[in-house]
């Protein structure tokens, strides 16, 4: 196995290693900051659309904004690889040319996409030398849904190949670096779109999640995302049709934007089976809402199942012991999830022999050694082995959704660890317990997926080194807005500054 002393590794992991395509033929606008650009950036989502639905500014102000911010910014981290500011122009123009009312739920607001999703006419790679040069003519279900609410895309958020490893490097564009200290992972799949929200690049960003993907990412980089219930974001099919393992879902920079965004993702679509219709409160009307839980569990490591840094630990039961002295009970707790590895490991890989093992056989050679292990895995699994772990998660979720009888929400933490070195390709091993597999260290957020439940990472503090670690909040099945609620009371508790983004702290 690799590690960081390979040179070639090292330039794989290098941002100028980088190779970006712009997705259009038309040169960066190169724009100094003015005092109200920079305002703009400052901004929250929910302020940006109140204004843009009053007519005090327009999306091509947003994008004027961002365009210069991502020039000086992003050199420095590696998130946005492929721009696409014509096409969002040209969105832009034909957008403004309707009435108000007619605008969608984001009027115009940008949004960046996961190199995962593809979207018409723009570079959409997934992170693979496989599909490097692929500019498809269609766009995910997922993204015609923002776009027909009024979002604009104007760039595609860095990912590790096909979303696998919460570290995101690839051999397509490098790694992704973390704003608070660039010798550090952002973590992954959707660490693109995390550093464009810490960073300012972006006020909304969609990532997708599978084993903490959304999670992870928001942890490290401190700021928001939100893994939904399965079927609340409908997107394009592949591999398994009736899978509710990978979710798409949104990141913004504090929940009321992540409410915000989650109301303009969400709906169903003919095109995915699982699909479920818009609630009839908005989410962010839920979230708006002041209703908080009666009863809460805290749990440091779900019960043993999985070794959790102790820094990590004491900032989160911290965070944990302030929601209780503004009211909240809270109890340390946890539902029975003792069989959750086996159950995670298999199934995750029956969807990798699913969905990529025409890639292993055709690009085995352009395949990452990860990916490549995941899919033999998948595909050495017997049907007995699949029918025990099928067997095994539908109790899984029984005795999870007993648990949510006595509790509105569990906490734990969302990543077992801070940020680690970024030429490391997964977390190899915590607190004393060495992993054996890259997947390994992602069990506390995979219960999460295996249960079906939605989950949020919500920012609680920072390390003695000023490294972010997020709070994983997960709620029932369906109960995505009483998450949503609950996170925004613990946001105000905490008084976390998820809005005010960063410049990158460059450091070698």
């Amino acid at each position: 196995m690799e590690n960081a002393a390979d040179p070639l590794l090292d330039e794989r992991l290098d941002p100028s290693h980088s190779k970006p395509n712009n997705g259009d033929d038309t040169a960066k606008h190169q724009k100094g900051f003015t005092m109200a650009s920079d305002d703009l950036i400052h901004s929250s989502a929910t302020a940006l659309v109140a204004r843009l639905a009053k007519g005090e500014i327009t999306p091509l102000d947003l994008l004027d904004a961002l365009e210069p911010r991502i020039a000086e910014v992003d050199p420095q981290v590696n998130a946005l690889p492929t721009l696409c500011f014509e096409r969002a122009r040209d969105h832009a123009k034909r957008l403004m040319a309707k009435p108000v009312s007619e605008r969608g739920l984001l009027q115009g607001m940008p949004v960046a996409i996961k190199d995962l999703s593809n979207v018409a006419g723009v570079r959409s790679t997934q992170g693979s030398p496989i599909f490097a040069d692929l500019i498809p003519d269609t766009s995910d279900v997922m993204v015609e849904h923002i776009e027909a609410e009024g979002g604009i895309v104007y760039a595609k958020s860095n990912t590790p190949e096909f979303g696998a490893g919460a570290n995101t490097f690839n051999e397509v564009f490098g790694a992704t670096l973390n704003p608070y200290d660039t010798r550090m992972s952002a973590a992954g799949s959707s660490g693109g779109a995390a550093v464009a929200l810490a960073t300012g690049m972006a006020w909304l960003a969609q990532g997708s999640d599978m084993g903490g993907s959304l999670r992870n990412p928001a942890s490290f980089n401190n700021i928001v995302g939100l893994r939904p219930t399965p079927g609340r974001v409908a997107h394009t099919r592949g591999g398994r049709l009736d899978s509710s393992l990978g979710v798409e879902g949104p990141m913004a920079r504090n929940v009321e934007d992540l409410a915000l965004f989650l109301d303009a993702m969400s709906g169903d679509d003919p095109r995915d089976p699982i699909s479920k219709p818009r609630p009839a409160i908005p989410f962010l009307t839920s979230t708006r809402s002041g209703k908080t839980p009666k009863r809460v569990a805290y749990s440091p490591d779900l019960g043993g199942i999985t070794p959790v840094d102790p820094e990590v630990v004491a900032i989160t039961r911290h965070a944990a012991e302030q929601w209780a002295k503004a009211g909240i009970i809270v109890e340390e707790a946890h539902p029975d999830v003792h069989d959750a590895y086996e159950i995670f490991q298999t199934i995750r890989a029956e969807g990798f022999a699913i969905g990529m093992a025409g890639l292993l056989r055709d690009h085995r050679d352009q395949l990452k050694p990860e990916v490549i292990w995941n899919i033999e895995k998948g595909l050495a699994l017997s049907v007995a082995d699949i029918a025990k772990a099928e067997t095994a998660r539908t109790a899984l979720m029984e005795r999870v959704a007993t648990f949510f009888q006595t509790y509105d929400c569990l906490l734990c933490p969302a990543t077992i660890t801070p940020p680690f070195p970024v030429g490391e390709r997964y977390l190899k091993q915590c607190n004393g317990v060495t992993f054996n597999s890259y997947v390994d260290w992602l069990l506390i957020v995979g219960v999460a997926t295996m249960a079906g439940c939605p989950a949020l990472s919500l920012p609680c503090g920072f390390t003695q080194s000023g490294l972010p670690v997020g709070l994983q909040m997960i709620a029932p099945s369906n109960g995505d807005a009483s998450l949503l609620a609950s996170a925004h009371h613990l946001e105000s508790v905490l008084r976390i500054d998820t809005v005010t983004p960063i410049r990158p702290r460059v450091r070698t």
